[in-house]
């Protein structure tokens, strides 16, 4: 396992990037990172992972945890691993793949974080436990993300989910023997997983995050699907209005602009009021 550091100081953050050899993924990893200067060895931050985070540039992060950081009543570090070029491969649901056979090398990526990410990290950032571990993406990385803390509870107290890709599923939806009630792979997942009672959800749609209604309802898929899921989530026993936040932005695209416009939200819940 190799590694480069570049670090960069801000006024309350220090950013770094580095290098990891994956044995797991056969491929180099990027992470780039931000911890809170007057965090002291002394203390167990939490610790944040986001997926995708060759967009936090222009997601504008680093902005935003500056703009938050003061008023978050828990410190916390956050690591961001940059996709590589198998990113449909590498993202989805371990162990199931979607019906164009994409999420392949999903189980690798969920052994690539908890074997090689977690320790680097650890090692790297000088803590050995943290306070609590968080999981967020989107898209396809906010499915990712789901998949891997709903499939490792006691890893990880919450995820968030921005216009995730919960459409993600085993047949064709033009196939005539397709139902959304059996074969969107994430739902039958939370069907047949575990209720943990710590865990916590977030959820970010927006009203203009795609076009396509399957089912001819008015409404959106993107919306659709979530709802659909959270419903999932309420009939495994969790509370809709103290387990799970829904953030829906009524002119929210399907970009990373709209992604930055929610995830000050998404500190605020997972930082101050959950």
């Amino acid at each position: 396992m190799t590694e480069q550091i570049c670090p960069e100081k801000t006024s309350t953050l220090t950013t770094q990037q580095f290098e990891i050899k994956s044995d797991h993924l056969e491929r180099q990893v990027t992470i780039s990172t931000w911890t809170p200067k007057q965090l002291s060895s002394y203390e167990l931050p939490a610790l944040l992972l986001i997926n995708d985070g060759q967009q936090m540039e222009s997601l504008g992060l680093t902005d935003i945890l500056e703009d938050n950081i003061q008023r978050l009543t828990k410190k916390i570090i956050t690591v961001a691993i940059h996709a590589g070029p198998e990113r449909k491969q590498e993202y989805g649901t371990a162990g199931v793949l979607d019906y164009l056979g994409q999420g392949s090398k999903a189980m690798a990526y969920t052994l690539f974080i908890f074997e090689e990410l977690l320790p680097f990290v650890r090692r790297q950032l000088g803590y050995e436990q943290f306070s609590e571990k968080i999981f967020a993406g989107f898209s396809l990385g906010g499915l990712s993300a789901l998949d891997i803390v709903w499939a490792h509870p006691h890893e990880f107290s919450a995820v968030g989910v921005f216009s995730g890709s919960l459409w993600w599923r085993t047949i064709d939806q033009d196939d005539p023997a397709y139902s959304d009630d059996q074969h969107r792979i994430m739902h039958q997942l939370i069907r047949k997983g575990n209720y943990a009672s710590w865990l916590k959800f977030f959820f970010s749609t927006g009203t203009m995050d795609e076009t396509h209604d399957r089912n001819n309802n008015g409404i959106i898929d993107s919306i659709d699907d979530t709802l659909d899921l959270m419903k999932e989530l309420t009939a495994k026993g969790y509370d809709q209005h103290h387990d799970m936040k829904y953030l829906e932005l009524s002119d929210g695209k399907h970009d990373i602009a709209t992604w930055a416009r929610a995830m000050p939200a998404f500190l605020e819940w997972t930082m101050i009021t959950r």
